[in-house]
């Protein structure tokens, strides 16, 4: 629900009224932060401001899974293409989330080889199933996360700088608690 996070602090305020403008408009966000900063809370924030709220929120870890489980995740797959794999196929994440958001946390450990399937989902909506030549429509909003700082990747080629251009059309940068609470010490805030 939207009122799942309370601010005190005039810059935690500052940051939940740019969060809520930011829900107003369809676009992809990156939130930077560090660990425990907060960013799928923002995340889910701003899916329940947005025009999608009644839709699913879909959060995918990118770092947690390798990067084949991980590709069959986001996209699905036909059936008969993994020994062991469901008989009819799987629905993918993205496709199942249309009309919904999809958070992609750590988006920076995203392998190289799903990041240009991402960069089309993002550019034009087409999924493809691993092991199907069908394209397949799904219309999400994708909000992003990571700690690491994806324009130095960019510059040591570990991440597309397409797709860091489309992500970073509106970033948003929680600060933590332990942050507030050094700056509230001192009397900052």
């Amino acid at each position: 629900t939207p009122d799942m996070l309370i601010a005190e602090s005039q810059p935690m305020r500052s940051l939940l009224e740019y969060a809520d403008h930011i829900a107003a408009v369809d676009s992809t966000v990156i939130i930077y932060g560090e660990s425990g900063s907060g960013k799928e809370m923002f995340a889910k924030y701003i899916h329940a401001k947005s025009n999608r709220a009644d839709q699913v929120f879909i959060p995918i870890n990118c770092a947690s899974l390798p990067p084949s489980l991980l590709e069959a995740e986001m996209f699905g797959y036909e059936k008969g293409t993994f020994t062991g794999g469901m008989k009819d196929g799987k629905i993918g994440l993205f496709e199942f989330a249309n009309k919904g958001t999809v958070f992609l946390d750590e988006i920076g450990e995203m392998p190289l080889e799903l990041q240009a399937k991402l960069l089309r989902i993002i550019e034009n909506g087409e999924i493809k199933r691993l092991g199907s030549n069908q394209i397949i429509k799904s219309d999400v909003r994708i909000i992003a996360a990571t700690n690491r700082d994806l324009g130095e990747m960019v510059a040591e080629k570990t991440f597309r700088g397409d797709l860091y251009y489309r992500i970073n059309v509106i970033n948003l940068k929680p600060v933590s608690y332990t942050h507030l609470r050094a700056h509230e010490t001192r009397g900052n805030l």
